[in-house]
């Protein structure tokens, strides 16, 4: 059974929280968007509200990246949001670190620095390993108990996602219960569910769209994007060598997996019946006849709009993964933002996290839906009914 923060005795104890407050970087080496670190503010102030002394677990890029980099400015940022002081401490497991947070008042926080820093952090474990690591066994004996809030994170076997567990009492935080609440409970939601899988991740994408056919869990799939065409090519439609070179990048195998659901469940899945391609700098529709073209695809057209509008306006629950072209073009964001507005006039409508909340962010349509995830690879995978590691290690 996993516990929540209303079972957490937090007057004067000292609580690890692991957060995702991953987030773009500027150039100027600041914050570039603060939405992951927004979505964590309840669980944040809460603690500190209730008395608790607070040690915030992060992680910010991968080794390598331009966005790997210390938490300083995300740690004045978030004492910015935070109806409670802020500290930042350059050290994550240190004797320093273990000191800052002995230190600590009732009601503050300390953000850790970044658990990147130190190789454990992107490697992967088991339980019984991770509990072991460094990470775990320098810093547990300065905590009370931990939450793990991080939901974005939590389908990542990380010492700070599934080690501490097994040393402190745990408890999940109030985004990682929202998201539980709603992904964790998909196969109860209303009727018809209607998934929308797009946007660039092809394998992740087929391998929910088998999962969630087989399951029972989605009575259509409507694809998108370079997903969209993947099934497109593997139906037999000649989208062009532009097109099918974008798709064979990204996946080897997405052709003929495509092809292979498809063998099993076409009266289920929905392609794309045009695409928008660039002609001389405009937007130029062109239906599946009128292919190949030398041009990528790069948006769906108005016909599958309509069509696929008309499936999602009747919908039960829509569940949307990924956007429908190259939104960030204004030339080619028509179908994300028609299929998106759709989906909002469905009973129940949830929006998978990553580039699809980035979409939503840019569209300005942030508003219009009842669940927007933190989570995009946790997001997908728990659309198909799967749970997480962070979550099953909570579950003690």
């Amino acid at each position: 059974m996993i516990r929540l923060l209303d079972d957490l005795d937090a007057e004067g104890a000292a609580v690890g929280v692991r957060v995702d407050i991953n987030s773009p970087i500027g150039e100027d080496g600041g914050l570039a968007d603060d939405a992951r670190l927004l979505a964590h503010v309840d669980t944040i102030s809460e603690l500190c509200r209730r008395g608790a002394r607070v040690a915030l677990l992060a992680h910010q890029g991968r080794p390598g990246g331009e966005d790997f980099t210390e938490l300083r400015a995300h740690a004045k940022r978030l004492d910015e949001l935070v109806d409670a002081p802020i500290e930042y401490c350059d050290s994550t497991f240190s004797s320093d670190a273990r000191a800052r947070i002995d230190a600590l008042d009732s009601g503050t926080a300390v953000l850790l620095e970044n658990t990147r820093f130190y190789s454990e952090e992107y490697m992967s474990f088991t339980p019984n390993d991770a509990v072991n690591t460094y990470l775990v066994c320098r810093l547990a004996p300065a905590l009370d108990a931990y939450v793990n809030d991080a939901f974005a994170t939590s389908h990542r076997r990380q010492p700070s996602i599934i080690g501490f567990p097994q040393r402190l009492p745990s408890f999940a935080g109030r985004v990682m219960e929202r998201e539980l609440d709603v992904l964790g409970n998909i196969a109860r939601s209303p009727e018809p569910r209607i998934y929308v899988l797009g946007g660039a991740k092809v394998d992740d994408s087929i391998d929910v769209a088998r999962s969630v056919l087989e399951r029972g869990l989605a009575d259509a799939v409507l694809t998108a994007g370079i997903v969209g065409n993947a099934f497109l090519l593997a139906d037999g439609v000649s989208l062009g060598a532009a097109s099918a070179a974008v798709v064979n990048e990204r996946s080897h195998d997405a052709v003929k997996n495509a092809g292979d659901l498809l063998d099993d469940f076409s009266h289920r899945i929905y392609m794309p019946r045009d695409v928008a391609i660039e002609r001389d700098g405009e937007r130029c529709e062109l239906d599946l006849e009128e292919l190949p073209s030398d041009s990528s695809a790069m948006d769906i057209g108005a016909r599958t709009v309509a069509t696929y509008a008309e499936i999602l306006e009747d919908a039960g629950t829509a569940i949307l993964n990924g956007p429908a072209g190259v939104f960030e073009d204004d030339r080619f964001e028509t179908g994300t933002l028609e299929l998106y507005k759709a989906a909002t006039r469905a009973e129940t409508s949830i929006v998978g996290g990553g580039d699809t909340a980035s979409a939503l962010r840019k569209l300005g349509l942030l508003d219009g839906f009842d669940h927007v995830s933190t989570g995009g690879g946790a997001a997908l995978q728990m659309l198909t009914g799967d749970t997480l590691v962070g979550v099953e290690a909570l579950d003690r």
